[in-house]
């Protein structure tokens, strides 16, 4: 297994959290965003004194080694810290990426000891103003320099947009047309016709620097080739999106447990009624436990992930993609629900809430939106749905079954009724043709991210605890059975609607959907929301 050992992976978290309790103070942070200021002695510290960037470079290359597993826990703490600090790190370990994936041995060792040795911000250079993230409709062009028949280099022309760290790295990573198709080219900061744009006036992770970047006939020579082939760029793109959308997750859940975190304590001395808020079920039953739900299944599908991607298992982008999916959409609306939570203090910004809410917007946007996501997911596991003839979720269904044999308190059988339910969607879209209607397919992505999750959740919460949040294995327990709970009612209720709405010619549907079985496994329910509530408020005191 790739990564740090324990001790390590420990040694780090603890250097970055006694560093951010001394120096990140809210007063600190809050001042950073209020004046839009990229903390450049802040990076230099992560980099320096922390070191955090060696952990993502292989320890040939004088780095740590870090594994999916590493960066998915610092990743988590980082942006339960501050997210716009988080993303000038994250930038960096995405722009060497395609050196790390791509690059010859001698590039490899060239850039990556630099990047170690040096403590140099990266800039990954891919998306453009009218393309987004379809990086297939790239414009940027990178014309051969030819000298006694050889190519001698490339001048690089175009413009790429929404570039983190664009304005204040050393080395930016650019992907450009050459006349073999898409490649990355290696650009230091200060070649000549390479300038950058003002920082963009953000709505939030303000703390980062987002510039838009220029190259007019930037010359490049054609050892900055990565890999020294034409044509390899998109390949080399995708394949490090398993681990760069796993560390986007692990943002979206360090933002949303870093809004939670203030939640639960104010709610217990916040008296409304003659009673802390703590004590209603109005208040916590809809602002905390189904948050801190959604948050803990989206770690146990970003764990299992990771230990895959350390195993060295390939092609884990829909993997990477559910994972981030949940994640950011759960971190998102866990802050939103903790402004809520808060009242009028939630709005204000003396309050962190307001802040973590505007900072963790952009992880449902970065690194792929939540709509590429959804779609990711559906074409893929459509296609498994083909080949296997509707096997796949079901046979999913059936070692679930046996998990609740043996386990029955994690809420395998209700994880198996989405299942079932979802090869049921899946089949009557295939018979009538309804993916037909893009609206459907996406659909269907965010129906497989719960079923998935909820599976993995069942299966995982008891034989792998975890060890990032104070609760104990019967809590995340009555957390798995809440999760596949709402999973399999999410996936039968809406996959009928949509079914329908978009033309099933099943009379049948509901039935074969289990929607009585599926209404009756919510029994309990409540219970289950009490007790995790009452967990929550005893793993997060009021100070």
């Amino acid at each position: 297994m790739a990564g740090l050992d324990t001790q390590t992976l420990n040694m780090v978290l603890s250097t970055l959290q006694k560093y951010a309790e001394r120096e990140l103070t809210n007063a600190y942070l809050l001042e950073l965003d209020y004046k839009d200021e990229f903390p450049h002695d802040v990076l230099q510290a992560l980099y320096g004194d922390v070191g955090l960037h060696l952990l993502f470079i292989p320890e040939e290359f004088d780095g740590m080694g870090g594994g999916a597993y590493d960066i998915y826990r610092i990743s988590e703490v980082m942006a339960g810290i501050d997210l716009g600090i988080a993303t000038g790190v994250l930038a960096t370990f995405l722009g060497s990426d395609p050196i790390t994936v791509g690059g010859t041995p001698e590039q490899k060792a060239h850039w990556m000891g630099r990047i170690a040795n040096e403590g140099l911000l990266v800039a990954y250079g891919a998306t453009e103003p009218q393309a987004g993230s379809d990086l297939g409709s790239l414009k940027t062009k990178a014309e051969p320099v030819i000298e006694d028949g050889k190519v001698t280099g490339y001048h690089i022309t175009g413009r790429k947009q929404w570039i983190s760290n664009g304005g204040v790295a050393k080395i930016y990573t650019i992907l450009a047309n050459a006349p073999g198709g898409p490649s990355w080219f290696v650009v230091e900061h200060d070649a000549e016709g390479f300038t950058k744009g003002k920082p963009e006036d953000k709505h939030g992770i303000r703390a980062s620097n987002t510039a838009a970047l220029f190259l007019d006939n930037v010359y490049v020579p054609a050892d900055r080739l990565v890999g020294g082939v034409e044509g390899q760029g998109l390949v080399q793109a995708q394949a490090v999106f398993g681990y760069t959308r796993l560390m986007v997750a692990a943002f979206g859940l360090g933002g949303g447990w870093a809004a939670l975190k203030r939640t639960i304590p104010y709610s217990q001395v916040r008296i409304q009624g003659g009673a802390p808020l703590s004590q209603k079920q109005g208040y916590t039953h809809k602002l905390i436990v189904p948050n801190a739900v959604r948050l803990e299944a989206a770690r146990s599908y970003i764990e299992w992930t990771a230990e895959r991607l350390d195993g060295g298992e390939p092609d884990l982008q829909t993997e990477g993609a559910v994972a981030k999916y949940l994640a950011t959409e759960a971190g998102n609306k866990a802050a939103e629900d903790s402004i809520q939570a808060h009242g009028g203090y939630g709005y204000t910004k003396e309050y962190m809430v307001e802040k973590i809410k505007r900072d963790v917007k952009i992880t449902t946007i970065y690194e792929g939106t939540s709509e590429i996501m959804e779609w990711t997911i559906a074409r893929d596991r459509w296609q498994l749905h083909l080949k296997t003839r509707g096997a796949y979720y079901n046979d999913w269904a059936a070692r679930l079954d046996k998990v609740h044999r043996t386990e029955p308190y994690n809420g395998a059988a209700a994880a198996a009724m989405a299942l079932r339910a979802l090869a049921v969607v899946l089949e009557r879209c295939r018979i009538d043709r309804l993916t037909r209607n893009q609206h459907i397919l996406f659909r269907l992505g965010e129906l497989i991210a719960y079923a998935e999750t909820a599976a993995i959740f069942a299966e995982r919460v008891q034989s792998h605890p975890t060890t990032a949040i104070p609760l104990d294995v019967a809590t995340r327990q009555a957390m798995a059975r809440i999760h596949a709970r709402d999973a399999a009612l999410k996936v039968a209720d809406e996959g009928l609607r949509w079914a329908i709405g978009a033309g099933q010619t099943d009379p049948n549907l509901a039935g074969s959907l289990n929607l009585p079985g599926i209404y009756q496994a919510q029994a309990g329910l409540i219970e289950d929301m009490d007790f995790v509530s009452k967990k929550l408020n005893e793993a997060f005191p009021a100070e």
